[in-house]
C-alpha cells in the first residue's frame, strides 16, 4: 500500500493506493481512494474511490498541475 499526503491551507488530502500483483507480475487487484482529512480531529472522508490502474498517479498530478484549484473543487464537492 502506498499512501501520499497533499497538506492543503484549510485540509489536506490523502492518497491511498494498493496494487496487488502475483508471483509472475499479473494484476490480481488495484484500488485507488482519495480522503479528505479533518485538520481538526485527522478524520478521514472519502471523497472518490477508482479501479482503474494508474488513477492514483493521476490524482496526484492533478493536485500538482492545478494546485489551490483542486482543493476548492473538492472543498466544493464536498461541502
Amino acid at each position: 500500500m502506498k499512501v501520499t499526503t497533499i497538506p492543503g491551507l484549510t485540509f489536506s488530502v490523502q492518497i491511498e493506493e494498493v496494487n496487488d500483483r502475483d508471483a509472475v507480475g499479473g494484476l490480481i487487484c488495484y484500488l485507488a481512494s482519495l480522503y479528505r482529512l479533518d485538520p481538526q480531529t485527522s478524520a478521514r472522508h472519502l471523497i472518490r474511490r477508482s479501479r482503474i490502474p494508474g488513477s492514483a498517479a493521476e490524482m496526484r498530478n492533478e493536485f500538482h498541475r492545478d494546485g489551490i484549484q483542486a482543493f476548492r473543487r473538492l472543498d466544493q464537492a464536498t461541502a
